[in-house]
């Protein structure tokens, strides 16, 4: 557990790198969710409970780290707490959209929150983000958009209930992003990380307590992708994810998670034996040429 500690230094050295790798852990949780028979709040619920003790107890043994916990204001902790309402608002409406639609449209819709970000970084935080880079972030989208959704039929024959839920996911999504950004300039990658998970899991716990809905009881194979999932997507994903938040943009974030459409693709030729299309390769190049441009633009902007 030290090691998810100590790896706060090796993520700020290699932000960039790192969240590239978080985009390719994160990329599975479509497939996962998927899988997973357990209702949406059961998933988070399991997920965020299986990670929290690798944050709640290296924070809780270092001195450091709790003389940390007490000086951060009221304020960054009502922040926090929203962020991790968000992050929850995201979970609970991507596990509910992949179990309503299919794939393709629940990643499409969901791909869209990075112009959620790029709004709130322009017109709230007021920061400058050049022509160029919204040209890459936008080429970026449709590159995933034709990853995903050039198959019109199964674009089409998603469910309208399950695709608005994954519209939903992009938003939340968004808020989430652009609300770490400003809060990780005061508090310390994972103490953020802690209170955002923890907020998360107390959503899960009200939400499941409130509907009624069982913990207990499912598949062997449930609790075993649960495990998978709580390693591979929230740590190794969501937590990098935070922690490089701070180091780099939430934009840049974002942007760069619109490239879970290519893991995703290069996943399901591995594992499931899936030959992509012309079309699917097409939006692959277009994807990964767009955000080697934004990361080209991004390098020149900080220079």
């Amino acid at each position: 557990m030290g090691n998810l500690q100590s790896g706060g230094g090796l993520i700020a050295r290699h932000a960039k790198i790192a969240t590239v790798f978080a985009v390719l852990f994160g990329s599975s949780s479509g497939i996962l969710g998927n899988l997973i028979t357990a209702p949406s709040l059961a998933i988070g619920f399991w997920r965020l409970t299986i990670a929290l003790p690798f944050f709640i107890i290296p924070a809780l043994a270092n001195a450091e780290k709790r003389e940390k916990l007490r000086r951060i204001s009221k304020k960054d902790y009502f922040f926090c707490f929203v962020s991790g309402a968000f992050l929850f608002g995201h979970y609970f409406s991507w596990f509910t959209a992949v179990k309503l639609t299919n794939i393709a449209s629940a990643s499409v819709l969901a791909a869209l929150h990075p112009l959620v970000v790029l709004l709130i970084t322009i017109f709230i935080y007021r920061r400058r983000v050049s022509a160029k880079s919204i040209l890459a972030i936008a080429v970026a989208l449709l590159g995933g958009v034709l990853i995903m959704g050039a198959d019109y039929s199964a674009f089409a024959g998603g469910n309208l209930t399950g695709n608005i839920m994954a519209f939903m996911a992009a938003m939340f999504m968004g808020l989430y992003f652009a609300m770490g950004d400003e809060v990780r300039k005061r508090v310390d990658g994972s103490l953020y990380v802690l209170m955002v998970f923890a907020s998360c899991w107390v959503c899960f716990t009200i939400g499941a307590v409130a509907s009624g809905t069982p913990l207990l009881g499912y598949r062997p194979l449930d609790y075993a992708l649960l495990v998978v999932m709580a390693f591979v997507c929230q740590i190794g994903s969501h937590a990098v994810f935070n922690m490089c938040i701070g180091h780099v943009s939430s934009l840049y974030v974002s942007t760069w998670e619109t490239g879970d459409a290519v893991f995703a693709t290069i996943l399901a030729v591995i594992f499931l034996g899936q030959i992509p299309q012309i079309y699917e390769i097409i939006g692959c190049v277009v994807v990964v040429g767009a955000l080697l441009y934004y990361n080209r633009q991004e390098i020149k902007n900080q220079a």
